[in-house]
């Protein structure tokens, strides 16, 4: 065989290697595929993009909550339950390995947000410690409400003040409500959280 046809038949074999691994019935996929082709589907009422807080990324919800229970916060940082921080920091530290995920959702409704967000980063972030997901400043009550909070009036009751916690089973079923003062340390909220984990 001479070297150009020697050439020829290692690039045809690499080729087909290549499209044999590409495709979905080849004998290999990437790990994004499996993943891809693995991952749950969320509840429909779940399915928003979101800003992150005093960010350019986006938080996408559906693809973070898909067949894991979530615990939906809205929060404000000049509140008197705003220490509460801490303590849901705590609390998804606990049982994040578990699957849970905490969103925290900032709402100047009851007039106790920043208006600069980096302010209300700062609050978080920094003065409380928190690695859960914030999003941008929302609306959680009213006609103006975001669809998110919109489904879980509905299916409970709408916030009457900041750090109403709402608990989310894994198939994106409203499990439970606990108003501003359940403290994230509560033996209630704890023992609910271990009942979708």
């Amino acid at each position: 065989m001479n070297k150009l046809a020697k050439d020829k038949s290692i690039f045809s074999l690499f080729f087909s290697l290549c499209l044999c691994l590409a495709s979905p019935s080849g004998f290999a996929q990437s790990e994004e595929q499996e993943v891809v082709s693995g991952e749950a589907i969320c509840a429909p009422w779940l399915d928003h993009k979101i800003n992150r807080l005093h960010s350019s990324q986006i938080i996408d919800l559906c693809a973070q909550t898909a067949g894991k229970p979530v615990l939906l916060i809205n929060t404000a940082s000049y509140c008197g339950y705003t220490y509460q921080f801490t303590g849901l920091e705590a609390l998804y530290q606990r049982y994040r390995d578990k699957g849970l995920v905490v969103v925290g959702f900032p709402s100047d409704d009851f007039n106790q947000e920043d208006d600069d967000a980096a302010k209300t980063a700062d609050i978080c972030y920094i003065n409380h410690g928190v690695t859960f997901s914030m999003t941008d400043v929302i609306n959680v009550k009213g006609s103006d409400a975001h669809p998110v909070f919109q489904h879980l009036a509905n299916e409970t009751k709408r916030p009457n003040w900041n750090f109403n916690k709402y608990l989310v089973d894994k198939d994106g079923n409203v499990i439970e409500l606990f108003r501003s003062g359940v403290e994230p340390d509560s033996k209630k909220l704890q023992a609910a959280i271990e009942s979708v984990l």
